[in-house]
């Protein structure tokens, strides 16, 4: 029993469910915001869906360093993201 459920979780890892096909306008409507905790007026945003799912290999370099370092400092630079309705 534990050696076929071993073979039924290896099968799984190797073999990944392919993505979903997202919609680029799925994203476009919202964004996930980090409000800094120290300077008014500054945050740093990213598209997002309405579930405040960030598709990282849409981010260019720059902004994906910037949203690993938020998340990575949340709490002692900025404040935990909000999904917010980006303004048009």
């Amino acid at each position: 029993m534990a050696a076929s459920l071993e073979n039924s979780m290896d099968l799984q890892l190797n073999n990944p469910k392919p993505r979903e096909a997202r919609d680029p306008r799925e994203t476009s409507q919202f964004e996930l915001r980090f409000q800094s905790l120290f300077h008014t007026g500054k945050a740093l945003a990213f598209p997002c869906n309405a579930r405040g799912d960030v598709q990282l290999d849409a981010l260019s370099a720059k902004a994906l360093e910037n949203y690993l370092f938020a998340r990575a400092v949340v709490g002692r630079e900025y404040a935990a993201p909000l999904v917010q309705v980006c303004e048009a």
